[in-house]
């Protein structure tokens, strides 16, 4: 690597300390880094392991035996293997992540800490009314959590606890809101309040929101920092993590064998946590359909960002079908996304190139960006990425026993909103590999699959149809028009997670 002699160079030269050189070095590597298939928010995160000089766990080589084997090393598997080494510390956890951990939808989402909450209504369709209540105060739980871990293990994810706006960009986006609002209220508890279009436009920085719902109880998150940052108290915690090691091949049985590229794992129970890759099962495709989000990110616009009034760690969203997001950084760069852009439905659930790498919707994304925000128009790309979103019908995630094989369990479904639904994961997926007879694995989220998608090639030829047609409702209710009345029937096939807080 060219950067080594220069980073030699430099150590001769100025005879400086080590903190020095890990500024230097740390610089180096965002340089590079501006280049490579990642996402902004993961070549900060490496940027910074390399400066603390924090190595990549080395692959799986050869032939291990373990207690409880975990697939993915995001946010669900970390905090799975935390949340077992808690309950029992002498079990051995053997966790094995394709690249790196937080590399996939972990380290390249908006950074939106948030509750289950505003998908209240549809947890209530598939749970009942006392159950979606727990699992809502418990997903509003998981956000202090989250924090309160980081602040005790020292982990600078860049929180700002600030809140979360669903916004309204237009009359048909105005009140969605009301039925979960009222669905809650019935208990006694607001966790989202209404906001008129005065405050909303102050606070999110654009007078393009014509009104909003606000939840106070969520924050700003670096996303990649928060993996990495579990990645290392899991290791601290005696989790042993192979990174760079695929799984190959999954072998039934008591116990399970995990094969990969250079080794194999004998494993009494196994956990996937694969996010929109656990498609590569049918059981669990037919019940999800992959879809992906790309993202910017502006250079540092510390000004511009300041003259809209638009100052802290705000997070935004809106009511669209193909929903669009924004918030800001901690160098004051504004990273704006949206979800289900065209052409990028995966196939048969093999994962592959679609969801890797830069944008190839950077235009379309930067043309909505400067519509929210006309006066940031000349602020530029500095980055662009995708990543894949598991969309469930309705929206909200599953848990289940692969072929009903008590020894292996997984999630799926997480539509757009994990960060803080994966630390509830994390104990739901605990308790299940653990077979414990308790609230989380008997909770109303651990449910068997269901064809909720039909297969291919139906699935690709309708996941197009039903994404030009809510594409056609957006631009029609951005226009003031009544949609059309095929776009209409799109949004009653559509899962409910295309736009991530519209009721199942």
């Amino acid at each position: 690597m060219w950067s080594l002699p220069i980073l030699n160079f430099a150590r001769f030269a100025l005879g400086s300390a080590e903190t020095t050189l890990n500024h230097i070095r740390a610089g180096l590597e965002i340089d590079m880094n501006q280049h490579s298939g990642r996402s902004f928010w993961l070549d900060e995160a490496l940027a910074a392991d390399s400066a603390a000089g924090v190595e990549s766990a080395l692959p799986l080589a050869g032939d291990i035996a373990a207690d409880v084997c975990i697939v993915g090393g995001g946010y669900t598997g970390l905090w799975t293997a935390l949340d077992i080494k808690a309950f029992e510390p002498s079990i051995r956890v053997v966790l094995i992540e394709k690249d790196v951990c937080g590399s996939g939808a972990s380290g390249r989402n908006a950074g939106f800490l948030l509750s289950l909450w505003a998908k209240y209504t549809s947890i209530q369709k598939v749970c009942g009314d006392d159950e979606a209540l727990r699992i809502a105060q418990a997903s509003d739980d998981s956000v202090s959590d989250v924090m309160a871990f980081c602040k005790s293990h020292e982990i600078d994810a860049d929180i700002q606890y600030d809140g979360w706006l669903w916004a309204a960009g237009n009359q048909a986006q105005l009140g969605l809101w009301n039925e979960t609002i009222e669905a809650i209220g019935k208990h006694g508890l607001c966790p989202i309040e209404p906001w008129q279009a005065d405050i909303a436009a102050a606070r999110s920085g654009t007078a393009a929101h014509i009104g909003g719902a606000f939840e106070r109880h969520s924050a700003r998150v670096q996303p990649a920092l928060l993996a990495r940052g579990l990645r290392r108290v899991a290791l601290e915690r005696g989790v042993e993590i192979y990174e760079h090691t695929p799984l190959e091949n999954l072998e039934h049985g008591a116990p399970a064998l995990i094969r990969t590229p250079r080794g194999r794992i004998k494993a009494d129970r196994v956990v996937l946590a694969m996010n929109a890759w656990a498609s590569r099962w049918a059981e669990i495709r037919k019940s999800i359909v992959v879809v992906t989000s790309d993202m910017v990110v502006t250079p540092p616009i510390p000004e511009a960002l300041d003259a809209l009034g638009y100052k802290d760690g705000l997070t935004v969203s809106d009511g669209r079908t193909l929903v669009e997001y924004y918030r800001t950084t901690r160098d004051r760069r504004l990273a704006f996304g949206k979800g289900g852009m065209a052409g990028t439905f995966s196939f048969g659930g093999r994962i592959g190139k679609e969801v890797e790498g830069a944008s190839e919707h950077e235009a379309s994304l930067m043309q909505a960006m400067h519509k929210t925000f006309p006066t940031l128009a000349s602020a530029g790309i500095h980055k662009s990425w995708r990543g894949p979103i598991d969309r469930s019908k309705a929206g909200i995630p599953r848990f289940w026993r692969l072929d009903d094989r008590e020894n292996v369990v997984y999630a799926a479904g997480f539509s757009g909103n994990g960060i803080g639904p994966c630390h509830l994961a994390g104990r739901i997926l605990g308790a299940m590999a653990l077979e414990k007879q308790d609230e989380w694995s008997e909770c109303g989220l651990v449910r068997p699959a269901e064809r909720d998608f039909p297969p291919e090639p139906f699935r690709m030829v309708g996941s197009k149809l039903i994404r030009s047609a809510l594409a056609a409702k957006d631009r029609a209710d951005d226009e003031g028009r009544e949609p059309s009345g095929y776009a209409k029937l799109a949004m009653r096939f559509a899962p409910a997670g295309v736009s991530p807080f519209k009721s199942g």
